[in-house]
């Protein structure tokens, strides 16, 4: 969101692994609940960019769902072994026969920061903000296929307020899926299922969650200090949250940092209580006790734009894009640039995350490598490429983020490029996160570094991302063979779980193998210092990276 991931800041952890889903460790055997703890409960952490943004809504960043994750609840939270559990909610939804209609009981004692209770009604409101095509949110294709009418309503043919939800009563809420789907749960903990006071959103016009003062909480925390632009914000304790007893930290503060020598001197001086390493002081710390490396289900690639500013790009030829994908050797990118855990990634769909219902295989296993790295057949199709084109050299624009160390990755790549594919000039624009996400939104680029952490537990969060006409997929890519896969796997699969699976697993090899839409280039590890005081700081498998809910200081 990364993530969700949502988008993964290409930043200080481009290098040693961005911040995305999952962060965290640290915990003991105490689940913030037990055990002494130090009269001062105070976190101190980091990010690597700002809070694009902090409506729920339209965040579809790590930064921004992060925040949002500690501040807001939805029906279901994440637990600390990543199963979905009731939340907001008072237990498990009742589910109809055909398994498409659910009904949750909302909790009584559920608030928001101004004292509203939440009601049903604030659910209903938040999911038809999000399909509404006016609100132009980057997640409503979650609700694509999903929730009935959805599909129709995001596509402008029927009304948001035919969304298949409706509030029985103020404790009552009622869900109507197209079909069967096994993920659903987990759906509800990600922050564009979460609820929105109608009221004070529409009070506060075009100004709502610009800053911290202008967005209601319903969570464990308040956001404070941020003014929506700012380098530094905090969160405190909400008073009004219904398990307010379960939250031990006072206060969090955040800073954004994006270069790795400051953050291990900050650290190193205790302004910081974790620090994320690039390359360099991944290799310097790696024999300390506080040294840690987390192992992620984020996955970076290589994005090509086939269209740009209504023209097609040189990209829009098949052997150009093959030709830039299989000239880079990923694993000398990850020996020499990464130096962390990474591993290189042969496919979109990261190991170790997804298995088949038969037989517990690992998709990535049943798939095998896609978009291995080929020197020769990278040449072959440059070649045959700028002959299809009519020219004998390409100029292009690759785009990533501004901090030092991804400027050493996109460093990295261009000479790949350039040593491996003769007349090839490659441009290196390296730009604040925020304005990354703003040229990817409106498909102004050439070529660039992209990521994406898991929103579910299923392969559907990565294949979906590249369906033709989803408001992930800004690069101009479409497949009628590689659609019908996504389709038939949300439609008439949807019921038969292993029937499902095996229609997935053609997805890949026609994205990647056949195509060359994108290209896989690493799976996340996380280096970091974390201090061992730190308890219970809850690493997600998915959706969000963190929860700070029983999170605790001990031995400070």
């Amino acid at each position: 969101m990364k993530k969700s991931k949502l988008f993964l800041v290409l930043g200080l952890t481009l290098v040693l692994s961005l911040v995305l889903a999952a962060c965290g460790g640290g915990s003991d055997s105490k689940s913030g609940s037990g055990g002494s703890k130090d009269s001062e409960q105070v976190l101190n952490l980091m990010e690597s960019a700002l809070i694009p943004s902090a409506d729920s809504t339209k965040a579809d960043d790590a930064v921004g769902l992060n925040v949002i994750n500690q501040t807001n609840e939805g029906l279901y939270a994440l637990d600390k072994d990543g199963v979905a559990q009731p939340a907001g909610a008072t237990e498990k939804a009742t589910v109809s026969d055909d398994k498409k209609v659910y009904t949750f009981k909302l909790r009584d004692d559920a608030k928001w920061s101004n004292g509203d209770p939440v009601t049903a009604k604030d659910y209903v409101y938040s999911w038809q903000r999000a399909v509404d095509p006016k609100t132009a949110a980057t997640y409503s294709y979650l609700f694509d296929g999903l929730v009935q009418n959805a599909s129709e309503i995001i596509k402008g043919e029927k009304k948001p307020s035919e969304l298949g939800i409706k509030a029985v009563d103020d404790k009552t809420l009622e869900v109507t899926l197209v079909q069967p789907t096994a993920y659903f749960d987990s759906l509800l903990a990600f922050p564009t299922f979460f609820p929105l006071n109608q009221k004070f959103v529409e009070e506060k016009g075009d100004k709502y969650a610009l800053d911290s003062d202008s967005i209601l909480y319903n969570g464990p925390f308040k956001l404070t200090d941020w003014n929506g632009t700012g380098k530094t914000w905090a969160f405190v304790p909400n008073d009004t949250y219904w398990d307010k007893k379960a939250v031990k930290l006072k206060k969090i503060n955040v800073q954004v940092v994006q270069d790795s020598g400051t953050s291990v001197n900050l650290y190193n001086t205790g302004k910081l209580d974790k620090a994320l390493l690039s390359a360099e002081y991944a290799v310097q710390n790696k024999n300390k006790d506080d040294y840690k490396v987390e192992e992620e289900s984020s996955v970076f690639y290589i994005k090509f734009n086939q269209e740009r500013n209504g023209k097609k790009t040189p990209l829009a030829n098949e052997n150009i894009r093959k030709a830039l994908a299989l000239s880079i050797d990923k694993q000398s990118y990850v020996d020499t640039v990464l130096q962390n855990g990474s591993i290189p990634a042969n496919g979109l769909v990261p190991k170790k995350f997804t298995f088949d219902p038969k037989d517990n295989k690992d998709y990535r296993d049943e798939v095998g490598d896609v978009g291995s790295y080929d020197l020769d057949a990278a040449k072959k199709a440059w070649t045959q490429g700028l002959k299809e084109l009519g020219v004998t050299s390409l100029n292009l624009e690759f785009t990533s983020d501004d901090t030092e160390n991804a400027k050493k990755s996109s460093e990295f790549l261009q000479n790949q490029w350039e040593k491996n594919l003769s007349g090839l000039k490659v441009t290196l624009k390296n730009v604040p996160f925020k304005i990354r996400l703003a040229n990817d939104q409106k498909q102004d680029y050439d070529f660039s570094m992209s990521a994406w952490g898991p929103d579910y537990q299923d392969p559907s969060t990565f294949l979906n991302l590249f369906r033709t006409g989803n408001t992930q997929n800004r690069m101009s890519y479409s497949n009628a063979a590689y659609d019908k896969i996504i389709d038939q796997a949300a439609g008439p699969l949807a019921g038969d779980t292993q029937a499902r699976w095996d229609e997935m697993l053609k997805a890949e090899p026609i994205l990647i193998t056949k195509d060359q839409a994108i290209q896989p280039l690493y799976q996340r590890a996380k280096a970091f210092l974390q201090q061992p005081y730190v308890k219970d700081l809850q690493k997600n498998a998915f959706g969000p990276d963190y929860t700070f809910k029983n999170t605790y200081i001990d031995g400070k």
